[in-house]
């Protein structure tokens, strides 16, 4: 039998969660087949497995962590022999039943008696005779488990939150020194400590006041651990919030000539077998604005000391992906053409989607869209995706009354755009600029072909 450790899956992650097993403990695997989903820091990642055989113990539980070079799952090798692992051996004591009140009445067995000749209650491995070097004369501190962690089940963990108990503070009954609810109740009767339900003490407290009529308060705080990709972005947008100085910029465009383009080219990118959206014009016209205004394609060095220029125009797209929101990057917009923009945005969507986004392709982007419009927006105010100086909110499009040239009112689709920029480095005019050369190709997408190469 064999343990399959977590690989290093690189970028520094030490550990990932489980997010979906795709078989259970007794399936035959084939080689290559995906076995598991984690989701790293950066993106979900597929395991397969790495030959054939039959799966004999999932160590780590869905939702739950799993560490790099630690167990992930166990497995018999096609024509392998069973025989128990040294991780599954070691797991034995994690996993051992929740005494009830009958089996803790059943009686013990003495020293000399041997364990085979007594009932289930009584064979629950003890402390002494079971420690992680295998040594059976080795002893371990008392309330602690085979791994020098104080075993307790969600529901008891969470109820000794409710309290405001540590788990160290409830001398455990059950195997191992494992914490059970009837220890957790028992610590609160003696400590007259204990607590009416949320359902009593909300009701009572609402009737004192006033508030409310008396009766049971339905429901429970769902807790959710921030954890991946969420916890990423959540650590990365209070970084860019409160270390750059945004300034916003907003402005209308008239897409009333690009949506009759785009319906003219979408045979011909289907043909092709290419999804054409409005986002390759939008990157396309990026990429030659940022000649009217280098800096928007640069960055700051760490001390904020040097501006970098960077050589190629790399534009990312925000996702909203089931792991939470990615924004893989098109590379070398300024070198590609509208159809082969059109196909990377195509891949980058779909890959982002599923979760499954390769680190290179999350790297290296030099300006950020975030095409909020295409779930009802109207306006917003973009953070920036730091070390990036600036990124762009499209809002929806909405066809709206406008004069024309002979004062004539019109039907045009008019989108709206919100700029944000590093004012360390980005001052109104030149976010103007830039924004006005951008307007410019968008309303008159023809001209970019003078630009094209």
């Amino acid at each position: 039998m064999s343990d399959f450790m977590l690989p290093d899956i690189g970028e520094g992650i030490v550990e990932c969660e489980v997010v979906e097993w795709h078989v259970a403990e007794g399936d035959v695997i084939e080689e290559d087949q995906p076995v598991v989903e984690v989701m790293t820091d950066k993106a979900l990642v597929e395991i397969t497995a790495p030959e054939a055989g039959r799966v004999t113990r999932l160590y780590v539980k869905k939702g739950e962590i799993a560490k790099v070079h630690a167990p992930l799952f166990g497995y018999v090798a096609e024509g392998e022999p069973e025989k128990e692992s040294d991780s599954q051996a070691g797991a034995e004591t994690q996993d051992a039943p929740v005494e009830t009140p009958d089996e803790a009445a059943a009686p013990q067995p003495s020293e000399n008696q041997p364990s085979e000749n007594l009932g289930p209650a009584a064979r629950v491995p003890t402390r002494e005779s079971r420690s992680p070097d295998g040594d059976a004369d080795a002893t371990e501190a008392p309330g602690r488990g085979p791994y020098g962690r104080i075993p307790a089940a969600p529901a008891v963990r969470r109820l000794l939150r409710e309290h405001g108990l540590a788990l160290e503070e409830v001398p455990g009954s059950g195997p191992q020194g494992r914490v059970l609810k009837e220890d957790v109740l028992g610590y609160l009767e003696s400590h007259d400590v204990r607590q009416e339900s949320d359902e009593e003490r909300g009701g009572d407290e609402a009737v004192a006041a006033g508030l409310a009529p008396a009766g049971p308060v339905s429901g429970e705080v769902r807790i959710e651990p921030l954890r991946g990709v969420r916890a990423v972005m959540a650590r990365r947008m209070v970084e860019a919030a409160s270390t750059i100085p945004h300034f916003q910029y907003g402005e209308e465009i008239d897409v009333t000539a690009l949506l009759a383009l785009r319906e003219r080219l979408k045979p011909l990118a289907a043909a092709e077998e290419t999804r054409l959206t409005l986002m390759p014009f939008f990157m396309k016209a990026m990429a030659l604005a940022v000649r009217e205004a280098p800096v928007i394609n640069a960055r700051l060095n760490d001390d904020a000391s040097e501006i970098h220029y960077l050589p190629s125009v790399n534009v990312g797209m925000a996702v909203d992906s089931r792991a939470g929101l990615l924004v893989p990057n098109v590379k070398g917009v300024e070198r590609l053409s509208l159809l082969s923009v059109a196909a990377e945005v195509q891949r980058l969507t779909e890959a982002a989607r599923a979760g499954r986004v390769s680190q290179e392709d999350l790297k290296g982007g030099t300006l950020s869209i975030s095409n909020i419009g295409a779930l009802g927006g109207t306006y917003a105010a973009p953070i920036i995706n730091a070390p990036e100086v600036a990124i762009v909110a499209i809002g929806k499009t909405q066809w709206l009354p406008r004069f024309d040239a002979e004062d004539r009112v019109v039907k045009r689709a008019i989108m709206t755009v919100t700029w944000a920029g590093d004012h360390r480095i980005i001052d109104g005019g030149t976010i103007a600029r830039f924004c006005n050369a951008w307007k410019g190709y968008l309303e008159a997408p023809e001209t970019m072909l003078l630009h094209l190469t």
